[in-house]
């Protein structure tokens, strides 16, 4: 489990392939590395990595499967890239964003970028289809950092998060622009209570459901937004 405070940047030293394998070879930032141990986990711009060789104080070898490749931005990674790194948390940690598996849903992309004095807004375009677990005031991992959700277009599919200094200064964000990919993870309490309350109205409602769907759509809302009005 990882916390979603980023650590550290890392800096990948060499990239390379053998028999559907890609092999990161990590350089870290002194004292990151200490007392890790060979299957230590450590995430990787949000990416759950196994320590497979210890090659320095400082420096580690990953190997990544072809599946991880797929569904996140590991397979466009290149030697000099700079990524968000987070050591595995430990018993009793205090968990400063919210507790995240490394494990990632979806690439998503950069809209737009704003700077407005201090403030930092990045806007993501999401598909469809994962935008029902996204809500504002809502968290989300992006490139294993825990951010609050600012505003959400669930028409136009996108959402907003906004970086403090202290926060661009941890970590990779400065670098995004417009086309950026970035790893996202949902926050798994809110996963799985909006697929059970799906489950329950189909359930319910049968062939009337998407009936309800369209009808609340028409007004930007979604079956999760409509349920925590209607509690209110």
């Amino acid at each position: 489990m990882f916390t979603g405070i980023i650590q550290a940047v890392a800096r990948l030293e060499k990239v390379s392939d053998s028999q559907g394998i890609r092999t990161f070879d990590i350089q870290f930032p002194a004292g990151f590395c200490q007392d890790i141990e060979i299957g230590a986990s450590v995430a990787v711009d949000g990416v759950c990595l196994t320590v497979t060789e210890i090659l320095s104080a400082n420096l580690l070898r990953f190997d990544v499967m072809l599946k991880s490749l797929q569904i996140t931005t590991l397979s466009e990674f290149t030697q000099g890239d700079k990524v968000n790194v987070e050591r595995a948390a430990k018993d009793g940690a205090e968990i400063g964003g919210h507790p995240l598996s490394g494990h990632v849903d979806f690439t998503a992309q950069v809209l737009d970028v704003a700077h407005i004095e201090e403030n930092y807004r990045i806007r993501i375009g999401v598909e469809k289809s994962w935008m029902r677990y996204i809500f504002s005031k809502g968290y989300i991992a992006i490139n294993g950092a825990s951010l609050t959700i600012a505003d959400v277009d669930k028409k136009e599919a996108w959402f907003d998060v906004w970086l403090i200094p202290e926060t661009r200064r941890m970590t990779t964000f400065e670098s995004k622009q417009s086309g950026s990919k970035l790893n996202i993870e949902i926050e798994r309490s809110t996963q799985v209570l909006v697929d059970t309350v799906r489950d329950t109205l189909e359930e319910n409602l049968g062939e009337l459901l998407p009936i309800l769907e369209s009808l609340l759509e028409k007004n930007n809302i979604d079956i999760g937004d409509y349920l925590s009005q209607t509690k209110k």
